[in-house]
């Protein structure tokens, strides 16, 4: 790809790119929430068309169409945000567009087959083929991107924040397809604000920044440092800062918390200005118990309750009106209204301070929308700017800043880190330290281990649905949490 261009209205995404992968090479795409990177790989992957530029496959000039030309021409994509059908089964998503077929007919063994496979090379062969992808989790419906990417014989694959919603399990299974994928000449091009992660299985590197390739070198010798300096043009020191804080009385207890499917028994207790991180394999029953908690899933057994009080059967209007606020890590369909304006999304849970007269106020809603944007540094066009416009990164920014306005006391948090780039990320945790400074309690669900470690007081881990170890931060590794995820001891 070189010289690519391309404009959306007033905004110029990119500015004349150029970037080439080698074949058998993994090469990271890095860069900040909105620098052009998911731009750049939508117009190789034929979903855009550029403005200006050149690409070339196998040194041939290739102009693609639209994704499914893309696809026949061996250019597979892992979304960021799930591309998934969601009523049709997972055996049905992963072989869709590729379906095995003899004379006008669909090999339902053969096509059974081939979606086994793919689930058993990614470890996940246990998740059912026919259920419908909405009945399965983030995660595992991030398992099936995946796989779908492994069906047919792909010239390059681009994996676009592929181990967002893994765990760090799931995520060292990925790294060893990509090792397959290496060794067999397939192309890599690998996308992920889990910069530890590109140092580990990528072979080089490219950094956009506003929309310009500034760099491009080898990943090996390559520091941490150099590279977020080129992401962001300035050094950021700390990337777990920590803001001193104390832990104050209980304000949110759960005992033996069952749902119907999960989870089975949950116990903690969570203390103001307490960051407490819950960490758990992939349908372990994380967000389940967070959806438990805030009253979206029913409740089989146990109790909740919030600031002493019993509400074991509250529902979320009743959670929201006690001081509860939740981040869901599917803010696609969960955490926002894409079709509406940020001001709208901002403000949907507390309209008071921007009303008059019983009547939403748009000077006072924009008012209040733009302090929110200038705290979290959200890239966008202006309050009434859509939603669905913004890159991930700043959709899950305008999803947390909807709780601040809320003045939730008590934060649950599902992967609110997904999607972000690292000096995004920095700001967020900064924030979060700074609320339980203030004497907010947070419950931080997380995938990405280092973040818990660096972030949280106290972290419980989940196991088959079960989460009854929650020990101060200090008394875990890596290792520690790992172990007791797959039913093992601390030890």
């Amino acid at each position: 790809m070189s010289g690519v261009r391309k404009s959306f209205g007033a905004t110029q995404a990119l500015r004349g790119v150029s970037f080439e992968v080698q074949p058998g090479e993994v090469h990271a795409l890095i860069g900040e929430n909105g620098a052009g990177k998911s731009t750049l790989m939508k117009i190789l992957s034929g979903a855009h068309q550029p403005d200006a530029g050149a690409l070339e496959l196998d040194g041939l000039p290739f102009v693609p169409e639209n994704p499914l030309h893309a696809r026949r021409c061996g250019i597979a994509m892992i979304y960021q945000e799930l591309t998934l059908a969601p009523d049709l089964s997972v055996e049905e998503n992963i072989l869709l567009g590729s379906e095995p077929a003899a004379f006008g007919w669909i090999n339902r063994g053969r096509r059974r087959e081939l979606a086994g496979r793919a689930l058993a090379e990614l470890h996940h062969d246990t998740i059912p083929l026919d259920v419908p992808v909405r009945r399965l989790t983030i995660a595992e419906q991030q398992v099936v991107e995946i796989a779908r990417a492994l069906i047919g014989d792909p010239k390059v694959i681009i994996m676009d924040e592929p181990t967002s919603s893994l765990t760090q399990l799931d995520t060292e299974n990925l790294f060893l397809v990509i090792d397959k994928l290496r060794q067999r000449g397939v192309s890599v091009v690998y996308i992920s604000h889990f910069l530890e992660e590109c140092q580990r299985v990528c072979d080089r590197f490219t950094v956009l920044r506003d929309g310009e390739s500034v760099e491009t070198d080898d990943m090996r010798g390559a520091s941490l440092t150099d590279i977020i300096r080129l992401m962001v043009g300035r050094e950021i020191k700390d990337i777990y800062p920590r803001t001193p804080h104390d832990l104050g009385p209980p304000v949110l207890a759960v005992r033996n918390l069952a749902g119907a499917g999960k989870p089975r028994s949950v116990n903690f207790t969570l203390r103001a200005g307490e960051i407490f991180g819950v960490a758990g394999l992939v349908g372990a029953g994380r967000t389940e118990t967070l959806r438990a908690c805030f009253g979206l899933d029913r409740m089989t057994a146990g109790s909740v309750a919030v600031f002493q009080q019993e509400q074991t059967r509250g529902t979320p209007a009743s959670r929201l009106a006690s001081g509860i606020g939740m981040l869901s890590e599917n803010r696609k369909e969960e955490g926002l209204m894409l079709n509406r304006s940020l001001a709208d999304n901002l403000t949907t849970t507390r309209f008071a301070p921007v009303s008059r007269w019983g009547f939403i106020s748009n000077a006072r809603q924009r008012a209040c929308t733009e302090h929110w944007m200038r705290r979290l540094e959200v890239r966008a066009q202006g309050p009434a700017q859509a939603a669905a416009e913004l890159s991930g990164g700043n959709q899950q920014k305008i999803a947390l800043g909807r709780l601040l306005h809320q003045e939730a006391k008590i934060l649950l948090l599902d992967e609110p880190t997904r999607g972000i780039d690292v000096g995004s990320k920095a700001a967020i945790y900064k924030l979060m330290g700074e609320l339980a400074a203030e004497g907010k309690a947070i419950v931080f669900v997380s995938s990405y281990l280092p973040e818990l470690l660096g972030v949280c007081d106290t972290i419980g881990v989940m196991c088959r649905g079960v989460l009854t170890d929650a020990r101060p931060v200090g008394e875990w590794t890596e290792h520690g949490i790992i172990s007791v995820a797959i039913g093992g001891s601390k030890e």
